[in-house]
């Protein structure tokens, strides 16, 4: 049976981030993933964006981790050849009656300390974004695009440099609580050909985005329950994403299920147009009744008006792990927290959009609660 300080489960970007910071301070740090490859669901199925922190409520964790892991993923992605691009975003108000929603969005912005937020007219929208239709923008520049499958992939291998053990292809099948430490059942290896390990570790970290509701349920915890909505999206290749320029945004939905269809100009040059924000059954529900391409077309022009069906050809989908349940509203924060009854276990629930952003950031604020158990 192996021993190790820490057992992360998951192997998305938040999973990975914290490897890299925890196995900085202690030894014998092993992360697990059941899928073949790190980050291959919510992680790498997204736009890439490097958020500013505009759009959450004051205090909250996405907020205040949003901005820090802005700056910090610059800082990482700089420091270790990650592709990025620090272009700033357009928030585009498309009629006038959307203007005081612009100012709220400004406002809410400055309060969490995002800097350099100031309102345009038509004018500067058309010399940033010559094709985009907008009575006034917010300018957000510290807004940006990584490539999110390196960024976890280096998280990943700085980590492994500094001796964490990264396991793929391995399950979860119980969790059982001791007098200080956790043994923790796997599955390793696909179905056909599998084996049974145990390890006991002393400090859990429940890192298992869609799937963070049901590991915090086998240590007897039913406090969350993740809802997978999906985002789709298309995309615009050859010379006809020359449309859009770097980042363009609508208003974000006054339900708070998304932050609304937009363009990015990706870092190989096209551009996406999405994601959309749909309920689905099931965590794997990438594809079933997708939406249609003329769908995409009719709500893209409203701030392209140029942009027609044939532009667009159907790309990616990814699924988000809303705490929200359907037909509710507003926005859920992270959760990151100690179990009450199983003291050696973190919980990160509800890990979606900032996420991305936030990784580095949530690493910090883990390692903290990390300190507690272990020190």
């Amino acid at each position: 049976m192996d021993q190790a300080n820490i057992l992360i489960i998951g192997g998305g970007v938040v999973g990975c981030a914290i490897a890299r910071v925890v196995s900085a301070r202690w030894q014998d740090v092993f992360l697990v993933e059941q899928f073949p490859k790190l980050g291959m669901a919510t992680s790498s199925r997204n736009s890439g964006v490097n958020h500013s922190g505009i759009y959450y409520p004051k205090n909250s964790l996405k907020a205040r981790l949003c901005v820090e892991g802005n700056r910090l993923t610059y800082e990482f992605c700089a420091k270790h050849n990650v592709p990025y691009r620090h272009c700033g975003k357009l928030v585009v108000a498309a009629e006038p009656h959307e203007e005081a929603e612009l100012t709220a969005l400004k406002k809410r912005g400055e309060e969490n300390g995002v800097e350099g937020l100031r309102l345009i007219g038509p004018a500067e929208i058309r010399a940033r974004e010559p094709h985009v239709k907008g009575v006034a923008a917010l300018d957000v520049p510290s807004t940006g695009i990584v490539s999110a499958e390196e960024l976890v992939h280096t998280y990943a291998r700085v980590a492994t440099s500094q001796g964490a053990n990264i396991v793929t292809h391995a399950r979860i099948v119980s969790l059982e609580p001791a007098n200080r430490t956790v043994r923790v059942g796997l599955r390793i290896g696909d179905e056909e050909d599998s084996q049974e390990e145990t390890i006991e570790a002393r400090c859990i970290i429940n890192a298992a985005g869609l799937f963070a509701d049901e590991i915090a349920a086998l240590l007897g915890n039913h406090s969350w329950r993740i809802y997978p909505v999906r985002g789709e999206y298309c995309e615009v290749r050859g010379p006809r994403a020359s449309l859009i320029n770097n980042l363009v945004y609508p208003l974000p939905h006054a339900d708070g299920l998304s932050l609304g269809v937009h363009f990015t100009k990706t870092l190989w040059g096209t551009f996406l147009l999405g994601p959309t924000a749909t309920y689905v059954e099931g965590k794997d529900n990438y594809e079933k009744n997708r939406l249609p391409i003329a769908a995409f077309a009719e709500s893209a022009k409203t701030l392209l008006p140029e942009i027609e069906e044939g532009d667009l050809q159907l790309g990616y989908s990814g699924l988000r792990p809303k705490l929200v349940p359907p037909g509710g509203k507003g926005i859920a924060d992270f959760v990151i927290t100690r179990d009450p009854s199983v003291p050696q276990a973190i919980h990160l629930v509800g890990i979606e959009s900032p996420g991305l952003t936030a990784a580095p950031a949530i690493a910090q604020h883990v390692l903290q609660l990390a300190k507690e158990i272990l020190e």
